[in-house]
């Protein structure tokens, strides 16, 4: 009988303490977007937002996007190998860790005849060549896909400063064209785009609009108020969420806060990039009965990019998370 107990017991803490060396994905928001970074924003796709006093800690980098990135825009096709052994070390060495200790616990490990103590010397001698050989992996890839003649990053200058202006919600305008622009290419030939009240309540009630818009499931509504890239990344999300058997109600949609990143023009196009925080009532709900299944945050703040082509009002184009 104690040996069963005691069976159970080691059983128990051997599941708290995979339960607890698990990387947890993380949960997915409902909202549109479900919390994540998408979209196009010009040659601006790939570098992160400018910090505002709405989102203090700027935006984050774009996760997806069908903007092409130029030759050394930003490095975005280097950054993320970089990104992908980060989240895949930290996986990998979590697993060892939970087998040494799991193994430790049954009296083995890595050298399954020796005791624990030598178990777990031994793990901690094979996680550290481990990490020495993706390090040294993870050098001899970024070398080997590093631009020969990458140039230095554009700078802000004078004139940038001198063009940046306040609009009425705050926020700086006209910001620089980050990045890195290698192979002797210049960078794209920008113009400062002025925002004005009517500007203003065009995207508070775009935010409103599309939230409601995704509620319904209406895509032809979708269509009039975003790109084309947009409105996929959301056909995706209402059918997941019709092969889940749920439907994403939004409502009471309120903007709190909100202040321009950046506006600026491109070609003939208007781009303005806007940090909003808002209040809205976000569930999830069985499409079949109607029963609430999930019950998401009722504040959330976001960074909004805007298009305007000519002749034509603002539409969204991209979404992206704050830090």
């Amino acid at each position: 009988m104690l040996t069963q107990i005691s069976r159970r017991r080691r059983v128990a803490a051997l599941l708290a303490l995979a339960t607890a060396l698990t990387v947890a994905a993380p949960v997915a928001e409902a909202r549109p977007g479900g919390g994540s970074s998408f979209g196009s924003r010009g040659s601006r796709t790939y570098t992160a937002p400018s910090a505002t006093p709405t989102a203090p800690g700027g935006g984050m980098t774009m996760q997806r996007s069908q903007t092409a990135p130029s030759p050394g825009m930003g490095s975005p096709g280097m950054q993320a190998p970089a990104a992908t052994g980060r989240r895949f070390g930290g996986g990998f060495f979590a697993g060892l860790l939970g087998v040494g200790l799991i193994g430790a616990l049954l009296g083995g490990g890595f050298f399954g005849g020796l005791g624990g103590l030598a178990s777990m010397i031994g793990l901690l001698f094979q996680v550290g060549l481990v990490v020495l050989v993706v390090m040294m992996a993870l050098r001899f890839f970024r070398r080997r896909n590093e631009p020969a003649g990458a140039g230095a990053p554009y700078a802000r200058s004078s004139l940038d400063d001198q063009q940046g202006s306040r609009g009425p919600m705050g926020g700086a305008q006209g910001g620089p064209t980050a990045g890195m622009f290698g192979g002797g290419q210049r960078p794209p030939q920008t113009r400062p785009v002025q925002i004005g009240p009517a500007d203003y309540q065009a995207f508070e009630r775009l935010l409103g609009d599309i939230q409601d818009a995704y509620s319904r499931e209406d895509r032809v509504t979708l269509g009039n108020l975003s790109t084309p890239e947009m409105v996929s990344y959301f056909d995706e999300e209402l059918r997941n969420n019709a092969a889940r058997g749920v439907v994403n109600k939004i409502s009471d949609v309120k903007l709190l806060q909100g202040d321009l990143a950046e506006a600026w023009g491109e070609d003939r196009n208007d781009y303005a990039t806007v940090a909003m925080r808002y209040a809205l009532k976000d569930v999830m709900i069985e499409r079949n009965g109607g029963r609430v299944v999930q019950t998401d945050s009722s504040e959330a703040t976001e960074i909004w990019t805007f298009l305007r082509q000519p002749g034509r009002g603002w539409v969204l184009s991209a979404i992206q998370q704050t830090r």
